[in-house]
């Protein structure tokens, strides 16, 4: 293999702390290992396109809801100079981000602010916080107009938002994205935007590269994901989904292997589509198969059935997957034991990625 043109010198450039995860995922090659860090900021600077889009959409339907509601167009006062909050202390952080902002344009511009230099200055930190607990009467006043092809639900649009800023966060940091499932945090992009207009959605869908991109990774990646089958299993075999505590953060991975009995079950499903801070109620599975669309529809299944298995209602995260004979489907020809003994000794006790190739192959769990 030729060698990369600065593996021996990168050193001198990037920290071995942050250069690290990609040497360790690269097998100890650092040709490969700097291939990997130029796909990781590519990645990077594709995923800050597409959260282009949803910043300014949401921030846009927020404040086109926002001016209707204060009325802002007869009165001739923005709405954020006016009260927007009884709340004392949800008030003054409102002002407080907005004077900030203020200053800052005064400060860079020398002159008078607008209006809307100051909307496209508040972070999208501010738009994530007007979806908080402490606005949900705002919520129901005003800000669901803003959202009107969502759940309807606060909590359902404000917890994406937020997982988004999270990440977003991290690509403003420049950290790894090598544990990263970039695809869903893609995918719930492209949900919120759908949740403002489908058409945003469409377009945003059509004009991404996190897609292509991501799917140029120069090194082998862990595509697949085993879990403890103890409380799973069962579900998977009734339901054909697999669901966890939501928030739960997992690898971009393709299929979902169950562990049980020291040994990787045969069945190894592709993984059809995964959902987070899923409200997991008699009521949201009445809305979901009200839209008609397939997934939602799956999903509802999913749901009730849990339910009779004796999940409680609550909020979680849901992976869909393939039945046995199914296209993507993995069907290993054996179990895969797991020959190592004593206390935590179990090949894994929360989640541990595998390459699905080598399950193919393996004879026992040693040789993945």
């Amino acid at each position: 293999m030729t060698q990369h043109p600065h593996a021996r010198t990168v050193h001198h450039w990037i920290s071995p702390g942050r250069f690290h995860p990609y040497l360790a995922a690269a097998g100890g090659d650092e040709s490969k290992a700097c291939e990997l860090y130029e796909w990781s900021v590519a990645l990077t600077g594709a995923s800050f396109e597409a959260f282009h889009y949803v910043e300014v959409v949401t921030r846009n339907a927020i404040d086109r809801e926002m001016r209707a509601h204060l009325n802002e167009l007869d009165c001739g006062i923005p709405w954020f100079l006016l009260e927007v909050s009884g709340k004392r202390h949800v008030q003054d952080g409102i002002d407080r981000n907005v004077a900030e902002v203020r200053a800052r344009l005064r400060r860079d511009h020398s002159r008078k602010e607008t209006r809307d230099q100051i909307i496209a200055g508040l972070s999208f930190g501010f738009w994530v916080s007007m979806l908080g607990s402490e606005h949900e009467q705002l919520w129901r006043d005003a800000l669901h107009l803003a959202f009107p092809y969502s759940s309807g639900k606060r909590h359902d649009v404000a917890s994406a938002m937020n997982a988004l800023r999270v990440f977003r966060n991290r690509l403003a940091h420049h950290d790894s994205l090598l544990a990263t499932d970039v695809p869903f945090r893609l995918s719930q992009m492209i949900d919120v935007v759908g949740w403002a207009d489908p058409d945003a959605a469409r377009w945003l869908r059509k004009i991404e590269r996190v897609t292509d991109v991501h799917r140029l990774r120069p090194a082998a990646r862990n595509d697949t994901v085993v879990v403890p089958a103890k409380n799973a299993w069962g579900l998977y075999q009734s339901a054909r989904a697999y669901v966890c505590q939501a928030g739960r953060s997992f690898q971009s991975v393709d299929h979902l292997a169950f562990y049980s009995q020291r040994q990787i079950l045969p069945e190894v499903p592709k993984i059809l589509f995964r959902l987070d801070n899923v409200d997991w109620t008699v009521g949201e599975v009445n809305r979901l198969r009200a839209t008609g669309e397939r997934r939602d529809a799956l999903l509802a299944d999913i749901i009730e059935v849990s339910r009779k298995h004796g999940w409680t209602e609550g909020r979680y995260q849901v992976f869909g997957l393939t039945a046995p004979g199914s296209a993507g489907h993995l069907t290993l020809p054996t179990p895969i034991p797991h020959h190592g003994r004593g206390r935590g000794s179990a090949f894994t006790q929360g989640q541990r990625y595998v390459v699905r190739d080598r399950l193919r192959r393996a004879r026992s769990t040693a040789d993945l």
